[in-house]
Parts: structure tokens; sequence; C-alpha cells
């Protein structure tokens, strides 16, 4: 929920109704942020912040001994029931509920540490038989835990070495990864300054520059070959998505950790709420530190406020005081020598000059909106709020909800230490008077931090990214599925300079990352994707993106040849930037914000653009739609190109009137657009329908529905339209999932019930389904994917990823070892060298090749 719930977002457009003439032209004339900000002040009492309250009870936080009473007996039914990943969350769930002096929180624990040993998490079990102990569990009951105790020590092959050893937190020192066969350390000038750990760098091989109409942007000063890593950043800052499912019946929000993202099945509570959970003490303690000791008292009004406001006040929070004051400073000198705008911003180069054909001298002399900051909170703050673009009611709403917020905090207690770090304030809109009242003082410090609450709200409404999780769905198919899970929203200082392109020369690669924790590899955590812009209420992103500016998976590691390396990163999830294709010296490094030119047509790309990023764009790929004329602007002419004439099933072209005629003169056969509409709307339903039943398990009913749509599809479509892959690879999931299932145990033999490639020696086979009948599918889905993304999209990589394995498993070398270097090419483009899939794809082609 990114916007405030709809009651409240009621409440303030029923104030901003009431507004005075007068009160409502004063208001839209405000081109200060700090003067919004107070007018939305003056303008709340005491009636908002108790209806924020109120409506906040439908998101409750508190700690409830009842419902983690129930947590814990539904646990035990799953238990009973032998599914025990669903106990273990519940248990979870019953843990966060109970409050520290319970006896439910002990018994929580044990029985979570009963689910976790039959799912061979043994490290993990033994830490909650710790925390069942050390929070009283019966001790009539002890011996239970104790004979658990030795079964996991005998299962761990280190018995109690490591065990007892504290988990690293925020701000460890990691001196360097390996890098392939080199190791390699990022400058000192890249350290975080919170610790030691770099939190971004660019490749060399980039620089900064700026100038008036495109403001800070990357550009190659060499050339950059296609699959190079170019950025490495982690975000500035991160907040979980409540209520997204995470797969099955429990949310995001349950699954997992609330700071550093990661999956966690043994979750640790925040001992003050039953909300935030964490995988990790490190992880705890760092967001307790960081944002939480001041967000927990107000957890339920924080989710009633939405996403982006939560967002924007945790940035604050994590700059504390003393940066909060540094970037609201005039502009310093040393600022100006160390990162110079247009010069490279790697160690070495400050004195670079800039271009002169890029910067424009004026802005370069005064405004930090046009330097590179890396990855300091400068960075984060001078990103453009754009307050003129935003509606006058946009810019209200959020101006009333900042400012109850902010008399809501007044009302839980002084700042948090984090607010506070950095020494004494010296900023005249909150100097308090000698022997003022300490809550006197806090309330003037929270007009600075509702000010700048309200900036980064603003900013965020154009340089949110919204993080997504690819999770396997675990059916029983040779043919992937996975579904897309949008998980968490963050902001990240130097990705936000990037900019857009409707055809994109970069791959976006997120991962995440444990507080002070070495960069893990991919098996170890989630795989991540991204919509590189954040939807904000407006439609810009309206369903799940796989175009070639959102890369899917990829190891974290940056590959041998890469030039950056970061070797550390805060509990946050971090985004690798590879180049997608080659990249020229002079060149812009760009991403795409969403509306990719694969899916839709000019004039509802620019649209979109334009409502919420306030730009017209004029991308290469828009320039050259814009020459196709009339028909390419609106995205008919791509659409007609796919269509067949239904007499002679030859080419149409767009007529005039709403019509499509075919090209050949010997027919000249009309039909119209309505028509044609309405049947793509019914094989449309008849595929939904087809996935329905084959998700039900009734795969041969899919198939020959599929077939029916696809039969009637032909009449009228080719080969390459979009609705034809997803009939095709429809179909080929239904083909993989009929037949029976046969376990084995074999030598030599590399398939899994996903076809996933374990060893060479002992593996598990599954024959499930009509392998070639499958593969043949998708090798149809396979043109049309292509004929979309490109030849060197990631979304092809991953059909040929797929088509790879169903050769595989149907015994077909030929056709197998045919695949695999395409589909090991795009991946290792897209995702580096050393992602899990090109290492399948590796281990397929040894196992094959062995056996010929």
């Amino acid at each position: 929920m990114d916007l405030p719930c709809f009651e409240w977002q009621q409440h303030v457009k029923q104030k901003w109704n009431r507004l005075t003439p007068d009160q409502n032209k004063h208001f839209v004339s405000l081109l200060d942020i700090d003067e919004v900000f107070d007018f939305g002040l003056s303008q709340v009492s005491k009636e908002d912040t108790d209806f924020l309250s109120s409506i906040s009870k439908r998101y409750p936080v508190q700690k409830d001994l009842e419902q983690a009473t129930r947590c814990k007996e539904k646990g035990n039914a799953n238990f009973k029931a032998r599914d025990y990943t669903a106990a273990a969350l519940l248990y979870s769930q019953g843990v966060c509920h109970a409050s520290q002096s319970s006896e439910q929180l002990s018994l929580c624990y044990a029985n979570r540490s009963a689910a976790l040993f039959h799912l061979q998490l043994y490290k993990e079990c033994l830490c909650d038989i710790d925390r069942a102990l050390k929070h009283g569990y019966p001790s009539h009951l002890q011996h239970k835990l104790q004979g658990r105790r030795t079964q996991c020590l005998n299962h761990l092959p280190d018995r109690l070495e490591g065990l007892n050893q504290p988990k690293q937190g925020a701000g460890v020192k990691v001196e360097g990864v390996s890098s392939g066969n080199r190791e390699a350390k990022l400058p000192d000038s890249h350290q975080h300054r919170y610790g030691s750990a770099p939190v971004s760098c660019l490749s060399p091989h980039v620089s900064v520059c700026f100038s008036p109409g495109k403001g800070r942007h990357l550009v190659a000063n060499e050339g950059i070959a296609a699959g190079e890593a170019i950025v490495e950043d982690c975000a500035y800052s991160c907040v979980l998505i409540p209520g997204m499912e995470g797969g099955g019946s429990f949310g995001t929000e349950e699954r997992l950790c609330h700071l550093c993202l990661g999956g966690t099945l043994g979750s640790l509570p925040c001992e003050g709420c039953s909300y935030a959970r964490y995988c990790s003490e490190g992880c705890r303690h760092a967001a307790w530190e960081s944002h939480h000791r001041l967000e927990c008292p107000v957890g339920a009004e924080l989710r009633a406020a939405g996403v982006m406001s939560q967002l924007a006040l945790r940035m604050c929070l994590k700059a504390g005081l003393k940066e909060v004051l540094k970037a609201r400073e005039p502009t310093r000198d040393e600022d100006r020598v160390h990162k110079p705008v247009g010069g490279k911003v790697r160690p070495g180069n400050a004195g670079s000059k800039a271009d002169a054909e890029n910067v424009a001298p004026e802005e370069d002399s005064g405004a930090p909106s046009a330097r590179y900051h890396g990855d300091s909170y400068l960075s984060i703050y001078h990103l453009l709020p754009h307050l003129s673009g935003h509606t006058p009611s946009m810019r209200y709403l959020w101006s009333i909800t900042v400012a109850t917020l902010c008399l809501r905090l007044c009302q839980v207690g002084p700042p948090p230490t984090s607010w506070e770090r950095g020494g004494a304030c010296d900023n005249k809109r909150f100097q308090g008077q000698a022997g003022e009242e300490e809550s006197g003082v806090w309330i003037q410090k929270l007009s600075l931090l509702g000010s700048v609450v309200l900036r980064h709200l603003l900013q965020l409404q154009c340089n949110a990214q919204a993080v997504s999780l690819l999770r396997d769905t675990g059916e029983l198919t040779a043919v992937q599925t996975s579904q897309e899970v949008r998980i968490a929203t963050a902001v990240f200082p130097t990705l936000s300079i990037l900019n857009h392109s409707c055809y994109p020369n970069t791959s976006l690669i997120f991962r995440t990352a444990q507080p002070g924790s070495p960069k893990p590899r991919l098996d170890s955590g989630s795989a991540l994707i991204t919509e590189p812009r954040l939807d904000s209420g407006s439609g810009l992103i309206t369903e799940p993106r796989l175009d070639p500016g959102s890369a899917l998976i990829t190891d974290p590691r940056l590959d041998s040849g890469s030039a950056l390396t970061c070797s550390m990163c805060p509990a946050w999830v971090s985004v690798t930037v590879r180049a997608s294709r080659d990249i020229a010296p002079g060149q812009e490094v760009l991403h795409c914000y969403g509306p990719h030119s694969s899916r839709m047509g000019l004039c509802e790309r620019r649209r979109l653009l334009q409502e919420q990023y306030h730009f017209l764009c004029v991308c290469q790929a828009c320039c050259l739609e814009q020459g196709e004329g009339p028909g390419g602007g609106g995205g008919v002419a791509t659409t007609v190109a796919h269509l067949l004439c239904g007499r002679c099933q030859g080419p149409v072209k767009p007529g005039s009137e709403g019509w499509c005629v075919c090209k050949r003169s010997s027919c000249a056969h009309r039909a119209s657009r309505s028509e044609l509409d309405q049947k793509l709307r019914e094989v449309k339903v008849q595929l939904e329908q087809a996935v329905d039943l084959l998700e039900t398990e009734k795969p041969d009913q899919s198939v020959r529905m599929l077939q029916r749509a696809t039969s009637e599809a032909d009449l009228f479509l080719t080969e390459t339209h979009p609705l034809q892959g997803q009939l095709a690879d429809a179909t080929s999931r239904a083909y993989a999932t009929m037949g029976e299932v046969c376990v084995c145990v074999c030598m030599d033999t590399s398939f899994t019930k996903e076809l996933t490639v374990l060893t060479l020696s002992f593996c598990v086979c599954v024959c499930v389904g009509d392998w070639r009948a499958a593969a043949t599918q998708l090798e149809r889905s396979v043109v049309a994917i292509c004929s979309q993304y490109g030849e060197d999209s990631i979304e092809l990589g991953r059909q040929l990823f797929k088509l790879a394995q169903l050769h595989f498993n149907g015994g077909s070398p030929g056709p197998s070892l045919s695949v695999i270097p395409r589909a090991r090419r795009l991946l290792s483009l897209h995702c580096g060298p050393h992602c899990p899939e090109v290492q399948e794809l590796q281990a397929m082609e040894d196992c094959l090749q062995g056996a010929l």
C-alpha cells in the first residue's frame, strides 16, 4: 500500500474541499517545501490525530496473548499433518504476539524448534532451544529440548564449532571478497561512513555528468562490453510491503526479515510490537537503533499512512540530525572539489575537468543537485522533489499526512538515538531556548523532521524502486513456473541518477544482504527482481514486468573481469546494473522506469511517464516509433503486424475507421478491429480457464482447452503474437505435468523434480509428462518471446533455459546441447556468469557430453 489507506485519503480530501478560496490559492502558490509542510501543520488538529489512530486499529501491532495461543494451536495442527513449514511460520506468529514475560513465548520457541528440526535446519533449531530455555520453558518438559539438542548436534558435522560464535552485526569489517581468481577491494573513498564497508561503487568506465535537460546521469567514458557490471549500489533505505502474498497463506511480513528482506522460518520478534520481525539479532538491533525505536509505538499509524510515508520517515531517521543539517547547508567548496559534475567519480580523478557540453557552469558552481555525492545522504537529499509537478491536492495529502504523523510522534516521547546522532543542533527551525522543556525541544525538532520527510515523500514518487521476489511455485512440472511477488519499496542513491529509456541498455539485478555479512552466494539467499520505478498510484505499472530492463536472477558476485566489487552491504537490498548490450564511449547508461517498448505503444508510454515522472520521453525507441506515423504512436501498427486475414491467412494492414484490410490485393478482405478484439478476449478467457485447470491438477482437461484456444488463435494471429507465446507456454506446462510420477535412485543422472541438476553421481529422477510434446510447444513460445523482447533479452534466455531442461529430461541430448549455449550466453549477459542457472546449464552440458 504505497498511498495512505482509503479512509485517510477521504478524510484529507474533505479537509481540502473545506479550504477557503484564499487558503487554496495561498497553498497552490507555495513553492518551498518547508512552507508547504508548515501550512499542513497549521491545518492539523487533535481531531486529525485521533482519526488516524482510530482507523489504524485495523492494523493491530500490540502483543496479544490470546492470538499467540491460537497461532500455537494452529501450528500444532500443521505439525501433526507434517506440514512443518506452515507449522514453523505459525509458531513464529505466536512468538511475535507473545509478550516477553509470558510462558507462551517459550512454548512457541520450543515447538518451532521441533518444526525446524524436521526441516533439517539444525542450527536454527538449536537457537530456538536456547531461546525457549532462556524465556522460562517449563522445567518438567526441558528433557525434550535436551534430547532434541543432542539429535541436532549429531546431525551437525562441526558439532559445537561455530555455534556459540556471535553473529555479525551492522558495521562489522570485512576486508574484501574474492572476485573470480582475484582479490578486489574498493578504494578508501567508497567506505561506508558507519564503518569500513563500501555501500555503492561505479565502474571506472563511467562518469557522472550533468546537463540542464537531463540532470545527473551516467555516461560511458570507455567502451563497455555487454554483460559487464557498471554499478553496484545498496539501498539507502527499504520498507517491506505488508500483506503481499509470499507463498501460500502467509504474507511477506511473516516470511521475510523486515530489515534485510532475507527469508527466514525462525524469525526474532520486536520486543515491543507484534509486527516487526527479523532474521537475526544483528538485524533486530540494527533496525532498533536505526529507525524502529521511533516507529514501534506508532506502527499502526504508519501502516495506515502507507509504505511511502514510512519509507520517507525511515530515510530521515537513518540519516540523523547531523546529516540532515549538513544536507540543508549551502554548498561547500570541499564538496565541489571532491565530486565534480562531469568528471569521473572514481578515486584519483577528483580534479578532472567537467565536460563543457554537458555541464551548466552556473549549476556546477552552486547547486548540490547538479553534483554526484556518492553513497552519502547528500545523494538522497538532493534528488529532485518535483514539487510543482505534483497536483495541489496530492501535495496537500502528503503535507497533512506527514504533519499528523509528526504530532503523533510528539506524543510518543523523545527522539531515537539515530535522529540525535551527530551532535548539537544548530538550525534555526528548532533552536530551543534555555530552560525549555525536553518535549518542547522535540516538537521543534519534529518541525524539521516533518519538512525533510515531506521532501523525501515527494522525491519517492519518481525515485522509489519496487522490489519483487521471483519465487518458484513448487509445482511438479518440468517447465519451471515462478510467481513474481512484490515485497518491498526501496530507494538507491546511485541507481536513482540513471535516466530512462523505453529500450534500455542495462539490466538490473537485485539481492538481499544481512547486516555486516559478506555478499552471499545466490543459492543462500533470495533471488530478486524489480520494476525499475514504482507505481505511485498513477497506474503506471499494472502487471509483473519481465522486460530487458529488469533481469531476473543473478549471482551477487561480479565476474572476475569486472572492475568493481562491493565487499559488504548494510542490511538492505542491493542492485547490480549490467550492460545488456555493448555501450560505446560517450553513450549514456540508461534503464527502464516501467513503460517498455516491447510492452506498450508510444502514446501510452509517454502518457504514463509524463504523469508520474514529469517528462516527455524522446528516447531512441520513442523517436523511431514516432517516425512510423500515427499508427506507430498508438501501438496500432505493432498490434496489426501480428494479425492474419481471416479469409486467406495473409498479412493485414490498418485501414480507415477501425478496419483491418488484407494486404493481398487478390483478397482485400476487411475485418473490424472490434471484432478482432472480441476474438482476442475470447482466446484469453480460454487461456485463463486452462491455467486454472492446470493449477487444480487437471492437465488433461487443460491440454484440450488449450488446443481449442490455439486452433482459434491460429486463424487470425501470427506465431509471433504474444498471446500465441502464452498459449504455447501454458500448453508446454500442461504436457510436462501429464503422466505418473516415478521416483528412483540412479547413477550418473541429473534429474530432480524440477529438472534441477544436483550431482552427476546420485539424484532423484522424476518421470513426469510428455517431455517431447512439451518441448515442441515451448519452441513455439520461444519464437513469440524472441519477436516480442528481442534476441538478447532475459526473457528469451529464461525460455531457452526451460527448453534445455525439457530436452535434457526427455532424453534428447542433441537438441539440449544446441540450446544450452544460447541460454548460457543470455543468462550470463543479464545475470552474470556465476548465477545458478548458468551453473546448472554447465552441469547438464557436462553430463550430456560425458554420456555421448
